[in-house]
């Protein structure tokens, strides 16, 4: 039995009982969140990793991407990436490989990965499909769904799929006219497919046989949004929210259907329109666990992207968000390096915790208590332990050291923690 199925008999799995400890909620309470749709726990059967939650009252989680281009091959490399990104925090990792041995790379991944799994399986069958026949137009319903299929049984925890890019929602497209059309990479793929077949999609067309896959491995669907906003100007219009609708519709087959689903959202979205995204998807989609990518809140950010992303996905988060898909400072530039993971997973991660606090998560501002009693004490050893990246915070307290030790050296012998302290002690 799926998650669901088990959550609606109203058996409580030791797995529940783990993610309810770590989450500070009750057994019970996130059982029936499951139930509902309201919250997620993404692990396929095939892949034995802790669990994690996601979803209602939950803290904010983030996921990195890492993967191969047809211009950076490196198995190694991305192991790497998946050892740092792991390290500094990510709950959850996706492999966006599109070159290479891209099976042996997914194999390897799931093989070393202690957090959950994702993937885009349309990648790899439009790899190849170009491989073999020259163009994506010429794939089959039936090979994308092989590989759909292929990703489940090897243990892949949650796919990306871009279920709700319709040929209604292409008309609309047509019709509006955008900026940027599609700047989904899934998306684009599946609409070069449509267009050229002059076919509905097939991940709508057929999603009971996508529902069917799912439900056998207990693989979260996260339903892809293929016509995300990719600059500000096309954010929250009608061709988003026209494919937004059809995924409210499919998140109520895939619930019906006892299969764990998330929905994915922006994007490129203006500041003032990020809460009112996540308000909107949370009525369209009866409260199902929210994905975003950013959202970014400027398109001008070209080398600065994880921090327009940070700005976003801390008011998306608080707004109830409940998943960040982290961004590095590569976005829009090249495949990210080491440090550009590592970079982007802090930030994200500072995003969340932020994101956190504002929603009064339990516990949530533990660490900065902490973080404020070490500064009181001019403990300088307790803030670098607490902080998200203790190796930099040391590295750059050493690179220009005090001439007093327990203060800095840009306030030095005027520190106002310790002048204050030593004018209310003669008092």
């Amino acid at each position: 039995m799926t998650r669901i199925e088990l959550a609606k008999k109203g058996i409580i799995t030791d797995e529940v009982k783990r993610v309810a400890q770590a989450e500070g909620l009750t057994p019970e309470q996130l059982s029936q969140d499951i139930a509902s749709g309201f919250s997620t726990i993404p692990i396929n059967i095939n892949h034995k990793i802790d669990p994690i939650g996601v979803g209602r009252n939950m803290r904010t989680k983030i996921n990195a991407n890492i993967g191969t281009s047809k211009d950076k091959i490196s198995i190694d490399d991305e192991m790497e990436k998946l050892a740092v990104l792991i390290k500094y925090g990510a709950d959850a990792v996706m492999d966006l490989s599109t070159g290479g041995p891209i099976r042996e790379l997914r194999a390897m991944m799931l093989e070393k990965s202690t957090i959950a799994v994702g993937t885009v399986p349309i990648y790899q069958a439009a790899v190849q499909t170009a491989a073999m026949k020259g163009s994506i137009s010429k794939m089959t319903a039936d090979e994308l769904f092989e590989v759909i299929e292929e990703h489940g049984a090897s243990g892949v925890d949650f796919v990306t799929v871009h279920s709700g890019l319709t040929m209604k929602a292409v008309e609309r497209l047509k019709k509006q006219g955008r900026i940027l059309d599609i700047v989904s990479r899934g998306g684009s793929l599946l609409l070069e497919w449509m267009v050229y077949n002059e076919r509905e999609n097939p991940l709508y067309e057929q999603f009971d046989r996508l529902i069917a896959i799912a439900k056998k491995y207990d693989m979260t669907l996260s339903l892809g949004d293929g016509m995300r906003p990719g600059c500000l100007a096309d954010a929250t219009d009608r061709t988003q929210l026209e494919e937004l609708l059809t995924l409210g519709e499919l998140r109520d087959i895939a619930v019906e259907n006892d299969v764990q689903v998330i929905i994915e959202g922006p994007g490129h979205v203006p500041l003032n329109q990020v809460e009112l995204n996540v308000k909107i998807q949370k009525e369209i989609c009866k409260g199902a666990p929210f994905y975003v990518l950013g959202p970014l809140v400027t398109d001008i950010g070209m080398g600065y992207d994880h921090i327009t992303a940070a700005i976003g996905g801390a008011v998306a988060g608080a707004a109830g968000a409940d998943f960040l898909c982290y961004v590095t400072p590569a976005e829009h530039i090249r495949l990210p390096n080491l440090d550009d993971v590592r970079e982007g997973v802090i930030v994200s991660k500072l995003a969340a915790h932020a994101a956190d606090i504002a929603k009064g998560i339990k516990g949530a501002m533990d660490a900065d208590i902490k973080m404020a009693r070490c500064r009181k004490a001019l403990d300088w050893n307790g803030q670098i332990s607490h902080s998200l990246n203790p190796d930099k915070v040391r590295q750059w307290r050493a690179e220009v050291p005090p001439a007093e030790t327990e203060v800095c050296s840009m306030c030095g012998e005027f520190c106002a923690i310790r002048t204050v302290e030593r004018a209310l002690k003669k008092k």
